[in-house]
């Protein structure tokens, strides 16, 4: 008898490690790990090839057109659009520069969210974001709330930057993260909120192995 695969979906505020999560649980299942900036980024790539001027239309024509997929290959998520590898060229300075426009599209977010759906269809996929658990795959079968508290969030991003040679406040990041996750507990569209059936893991005192660790451990009790 072959082993279901679930759709794993984590939720959870910004800085919680919520990405390196998600890849690390795909790896680990052998799932696909649907990257949802890297599908915006697509759409915005698949605007630039068109040449054209930006308007809502277009872009929202083009998100509903194009098809996404993704395809792990030692230890990198690929991506395609229509077929067509773009794992590179989505990570552009010019692809960067115009994704947050291309993704405050409302129509634009519909098309992707529909495309996410398609994928989790079949299950055996890990997806994070705000709002994965609650309004992209309401039915997960297993939903996880990925927390830490903002002091050790701000901390973590501090050692990240401090790492790469910025200098930086710490006592501002902590303020940036505390107001972004007031603005997106609070935001009209999809608010961050934990599914009332998603299982709370705080990760301010656990190592990203730990965590990762006990999500397989609730995969595999399903």
């Amino acid at each position: 008898m072959m082993e279901k695969k679930l759709v794993v979906a984590i939720d959870g505020p910004a800085g919680a490690g919520k990405s390196t999560i998600a890849k690390l649980a795909a790896e680990e299942l052998d799932y696909i790990y649907i990257d949802t900036g890297a599908m915006y980024r697509s759409v915005a790539w698949k605007f630039l090839q068109s040449k054209q001027d930006f308007s809502p239309e277009l872009v929202s024509k083009l998100a509903a057109e194009m098809t996404i997929t993704f395809k792990q290959e030692a230890k990198l998520n690929r991506v395609f659009v229509d077929g067509l590898e773009v794992t590179d060229e989505i990570r552009t300075l010019e692809v960067t520069e115009i994704v947050s426009k291309v993704s405050a599209v409302g129509a634009v977010r519909e098309a992707m969210v529909a495309q996410q759906r398609r994928m989790g269809e079949a299950g055996g996929v890990v997806m994070d974001g705000r709002d994965i658990g609650t309004v992209v795959f309401p039915h997960a079968d297993l939903k996880i709330f990925l927390t830490a508290s903002a002091e050790e969030r701000a901390s973590r991003r501090y050692k990240e930057m401090l790492a790469k040679g910025m200098q930086v406040d710490l006592k501002q990041l902590q303020s940036d993260i505390e107001a972004r996750d007031k603005q997106d507990c609070e935001r009209k569209i999809a608010p961050l909120c934990c599914a009332e059936d998603a299982i709370f893991l705080d990760s301010s005192n656990m190592s990203i192995q730990e965590v990762a660790s006990q999500i397989l451990t609730l995969v595999q009790e399903h």
